[in-house]
């Protein structure tokens, strides 16, 4: 019989000499809770794999020190903000600076990537937020109100919200359709250091050097709870994805907390220092810490660490009975909308709109490449990680947990409150993991692999999906009978072929014609005649080819493609409305700014032909942009890679409303 053998809730995995100088800032790819990354005094970004010894890429660019690290969910994009209020965004994948983002006057304190779109909020000692789009590399939105320097941001899990927390004691949540401040929560007596929303619910967590967390309802915009009995400041905090307890990093100790009523489930000593960032995989809690140029991480066995119904140590009220906790994600509380979606479709539309954006850069990017590096140190582990194309997930592999040493001194106090949890190395996750009512986020992984049919399809299959060959051949009658006439086969395959060739046939004679006159007049003209023809195919072929030149577009332009792009986000054809979103987005970004500036200009005095022109193309331009606003409203609710392109685009035309 096999004795149990009991392992350590917490340990240290390793400790890397990470930069020539001091290390200023570290972050954990939460996608996979293996990638990381660091940021230090030499200007230089450093990716690693985490139990890992070697960097695997260096990224140079920045001429002063790094402040403030994000990597976007896919793990695919980085973006880096240093001391001048400088920011940079690299492609991971193709090695290279994707866009340089001035504006802040100030440290970069804080960044965060949008759940669904290629959009950072960055905040900053200039007191600032600011939204940008990464494609456009321009500035959407800049909120102000608070007071101090920006220490964290977060957007809600829908894509709906941002939330900030500030040294100026508060923390406050901004509508980004509206553009404007929703709620300023009050209560803190000291700096913000750290805001997380719930996964699932409408509830939001701030931590702070006052030695508290509160939890905010984001309903009801009141406070659910605060936990005080704290001796050090809260430095961050991390949801469980299923979202039913709270981790909080302190100095060297995790704490899990409940906040319905407010209580701790648990302390583990952790001898982390300062703890800097946290990610959850494989039931397995990773944190980071640094000090002067190392970085160690961590890790903690979540399987060993109570979360709900069990007793709590450390916080109980003496004048209270113990009420049982109320289980999360049930009716209490509002759950948010947004869509379901695997890991790796956002990944395939960003890589698109990253390739289209590389086809034309501008001189800007091509002086921000010549000044900025992606040094790969290990080609190894470089092409492991970032240059699959096809895998379910493109991160380090995250199949397998770190194993866990086995205990020092089976006989501490801690273990001595616990005497049933004594865990065997082979068991696997406990009870309380098992899958329950509460909605969670969709988690890739090789166990829930085997039990569903995978929404990505690996490229190693041997079967096409959704095809099956004998729908292609003659039924079988006789179930003995092994071989098809060759005749027969051949007759059932062309079905339907001659009439595709009509159909191709005719399409390739409209383009001709397109074609003819593009080579005599102009692009107006062409799309003119494309338009007349009224074939839609026709359109998205030539849609297609200017999309891929900006410099193409013109006023003129978009009072023609504007209709057609109504008719394309309606269409029952993915590929339609993927040219519509793509060249609706173009025309917003180059136009929109334009028109309601001109819109919004007094009347000249005098009679301006020119300018009375260019105001009735505005008005038209204006006209059709509100009815597809309808258009992008209703479709912003879809799930998946359409539904993500719609809340963009829905972004984009806040102005119009």
């Amino acid at each position: 019989m096999a004795v149990a053998v009991t392992t350590k809730t917490a340990w240290k995995l390793q400790e890397i000499m990470a930069h020539s100088s001091n290390v200023s800032s570290v972050v954990l790819g939460k996608g996979s809770g293996r990638m990381l990354a660091t940021g230090g005094d030499d200007c230089r970004v450093n990716i690693w794999s985490v139990s890992k010894p070697n960097c695997i890429m260096s990224l140079t660019g920045h001429t002063t020190p790094i402040e403030s690290l994000q990597v976007n969910p896919n793990e695919k994009l980085i973006v880096a903000g240093s001391r001048s209020g400088s920011i940079r965004v690299w492609d991971l994948e193709a090695a290279k600076v994707l866009r340089t983002l001035p504006g802040h006057k100030a440290n970069i304190c804080s960044l965060h990537f949008h759940p669904f779109g290629s959009f950072v909020a960055s905040g900053s000692l200039d007191t600032n937020i600011k939204l940008w789009d990464v494609r456009r590399k321009g500035c959407i939105f800049t909120f102000k109100g608070h007071t101090e320097a920006v220490r964290c941001l977060r957007f809600s899990p829908d894509g709906k919200w941002v939330a900030s927390a500030a040294d100026d004691h508060t923390v406050k949540l901004w509508d980004l359709t509206a553009g404007k401040l929703m709620f300023e929560f009050t209560g803190h007596t000291g700096p913000v250091n750290v805001v997380e929303f719930h996964p699932n619910e409408y509830l939001l967590a701030s931590g702070s050097s006052d030695r508290t967390v509160r939890f905010w309802d984001l309903e009801k915009f009141q406070v659910v709870s605060c936990i005080e009995e704290e001796a050090t400041p809260v430095r961050c905090v991390l949801f469980n994805p299923d979202g039913c307890c709270l981790y909080s990093g302190f100095q060297d100790s995790l704490r899990v907390y409940g906040w319905e009523p407010e209580r701790c489930f648990d302390v583990v000593l952790v001898n982390w220092g300062k703890v800097a960032d946290l990610s959850i995989s494989n039931n397995q809690l990773i944190g980071v810490s640094f000090a002067q140029s190392t970085v160690s991480s961590f890790v903690v066995d979540l399987s060993r660490v109570p979360k709900s119904d069990s007793i709590p140590h450390g916080l109980i009220r003496d004048d209270q009975p113990l009420v049982p906790p109320t289980p999360t994600g049930s009716s209490l509380r509002r759950i948010y909308d947004r869509p379901s979606t695997s890991c790796s479709k956002p990944q395939s539309r960003v890589k698109h709109n990253s390739e289209s954006e590389r086809h034309s850069p501008s001189s800007e990017d091509d002086r921000d490449e010549k000044e900025s590096k992606a040094e790969i140190q290990n080609q190894e582990d470089y092409k492991e990680i970032f240059q699959p194309k096809n895998a379910i997930c493109r991160t380090p592999p995250r199949n397998e947990p770190f194993p866990a040493p086995p205990e020092d001194e089976p006989g501490t106090a801690k273990e001595a409150l616990k005497p049933s949890q004594t865990v065997d190395v082979q068991t696997s996750l406990p009870k309380q993991e098992l899958p329950d009512p509460v909605q969670r986020p969709l988690i890739a992984s090789s166990a829930s692999l085997t039990r569903t049919e995978p929404s990505v399809i690996p490229a190693a299959r041997n079967e096409p999906i959704g095809l099956k060959a004998s729908d292609f051949l003659p039924a079988v009658k006789n179930q003995s009978q092994t071989e098809l006439v060759d005749e027969e086969a051949m007759s059932q395959i062309r079905k339907g072929h001659e009439t595709m060739c009509v159909v191709l046939t005719s399409r390739h004679k409209n383009l001709d014609a397109v074609r003819a006159v593009w080579s005599t007049s102009d692009i107006k003209n062409s799309l003119d005649s494309a338009v007349a023809i009224n074939d839609l195919s026709v359109v998205v072929d030539l849609l297609n080819i200017v999309n891929q030149k900006a410099s193409l577009w013109k006023l003129d332009l978009c009072t023609i493609v504007l209709p057609q792009i109504e008719k394309l986000l309606q269409s029952k054809y993915e590929s339609y409305v993927q040219t519509g979103c793509t060249s609706l987005k173009l025309i917003l970004q180059r136009f929109l700014p334009l028109i309601t500036d001109i819109l919004a200009a007094p009347p000249s005095v005098g009679v301006d032909i020119s300018r009375e022109e260019r105001l009735h193309k505005c008005k038209l331009c204006y006209k059709q942009l509100k009815n597809i606003s309808n258009v992008v409203k209703n479709k912003s609710g879809l799930s998946g890679r359409h539904g993500s392109a719609f809340r963009e685009l829905l972004l984009l035309m806040a102005v119009l409303d």
